[in-house]
């Protein structure tokens, strides 16, 4: 349950911020900007949320990065697909988002995993 608040934590501060200037882009009718500030808050959101996967001592580094992997797979990259960031008109277009969060993902992943190493976090 302690686990759960601080992920709350993590990722709601930004969300209610981020949210907060996407309602104002709105009220000044720069919907697209508000939509894609929203997207980001979100994605701020999730990965604040299940970064408290990594807190979890019983499981091993293999089993966390998996399941945030699939996490990820099952938030974030629907996020990226509805928020007309990427022209998605079809299958491909899809695929190439989806090479887009592989590659993103790699690359944030090893750079926190070595921030983490050298940090002793």
């Amino acid at each position: 349950m302690k686990l759960f608040f601080f992920g709350l934590i993590r990722g709601g501060i930004p969300l209610l911020i981020m949210s907060g200037i996407a309602l104002l882009l709105n009220f000044q009718s720069k919907s697209w900007k508000a939509k894609g500030t929203f997207c980001s808050a979100l994605i701020i959101l999730i990965v604040g949320a299940s970064s408290i996967i990594y807190d979890i001592a019983q499981w091993n580094l293999l089993k966390q990065s998996i399941i945030h992997f699939l996490l990820m797979l099952v938030t974030i990259y629907p996020v990226l697909l509805f928020s007309c960031w990427f022209p998605v008109h079809n299958f491909k277009d899809g695929l190439v988002v989806f090479c887009y969060f592989l590659f993103v993902g790699l690359i944030l992943w090893s750079l926190f995993f070595t921030l983490a190493k050298i940090f002793n976090w």
